[in-house]
């Protein structure tokens, strides 16, 4: 993603960057990089839901607007848990029994899903 937001840049298209892995994008060094404290794969808001996106969507977008410079980092003030030590056990199954497991996977999947549509009238 990184290389891809320098080629965009470079041809003149203002990008942001929004991840989870702070160290890694940060090293690779984009323009611009909204990071979300959330577990790997929820860069964009809690899954399957759309105010928690739509806060994301707006942080970013605001971050391409203001940035101060090149290499700017910005956080979305929104996080997973207040307590920063889901991150020792978030899907460590290692400490996990067979039904937290089996209820993780069911909660995993249940995100893949997309929402219902809504009714048309």
């Amino acid at each position: 993603m990184s290389l891809i937001a320098d080629y965009l840049e470079a041809n003149g298209i203002a990008t942001v960057v929004m991840g989870c892995a702070k160290d890694i994008v940060e090293y690779c060094g984009v323009p611009r990089f909204l990071y979300c404290d959330f577990p790997l794969g929820c860069p964009a808001g809690r899954p399957n839901d759309p105010a928690s996106q739509a806060a994301a969507l707006e942080h970013a977008l605001h971050l391409l607007e203001g940035a101060p410079g090149p290499r700017t980092t910005a956080q979305l003030p929104e996080r997973w848990d207040e307590n920063p030590d889901w991150k020792l056990d978030f899907f460590n199954v290692e400490n996990m029994t067979e039904a937290e497991f089996a209820q993780a996977r069911e909660e995993e999947l249940a995100w893949r899903k997309p929402p219902p549509k809504a009714a048309r009238s």
